[in-house]
């Protein structure tokens, strides 16, 4: 049975329940589900709002091309990897990434490889709103996100 994948890229905000329950189509072999939810954060008061760009069409391929890397790492039956783009406010939900599998260890790793390629790959600019109303530069990608993802050799 061919994996089920959602990709999608959005303004809109998502629906965690509707995508969980997606994700959990019975069928005979699912043991597991693993999300991950990703929230705009107000950086202690710091922020008012997250600016997220992306570049339509690369986006979507990048998100396949890796997506593809952990059905072939991992035995997936469903793959939703959601991205917003648009301002966010402290709260907003950016990002859903589930996985569904037969057992809990895969599900969870396939969901942490996905998200750490998401921090550091995937092409999505954040620019900074901040709360005293002035416009920050664009945000650099940070190290401890790129030692995580060194660990996967994603992109290899």
């Amino acid at each position: 049975m061919a994996a089920r994948v959602v990709i999608r890229i959005q303004a809109e905000a998502f629906n965690v329940a509707k995508e969980t329950e997606a994700l959990s189509s019975p069928h005979d072999d699912l043991g597991a589900v693993a999300t991950f939810i990703g929230y705009c954060r107000s950086e202690g008061g710091r922020l008012a709002a997250l600016e997220l760009e992306h570049y339509p069409g690369m986006a979507d391929e990048e998100i396949k091309r890796v997506v593809d890397q952990a059905l072939q790492r991992w035995p997936l039956s469903a793959v939703s990897v959601i991205h917003r783009y648009g301002v966010m406010k402290p709260g907003d939900g950016i990002v859903f990434v589930g996985t569904a599998s037969s057992h809990r260890a895969e599900a969870f790793a396939a969901c942490e490889f996905l998200m750490d390629y998401l921090k550091t790959q995937a092409p999505f600019w954040k620019k900074e709103h901040r709360a005293d109303g002035t416009i920050g530069d664009w945000v650099e990608a940070k190290a401890d996100d790129d030692v995580a993802a060194a660990r996967w050799k994603i992109g290899s």
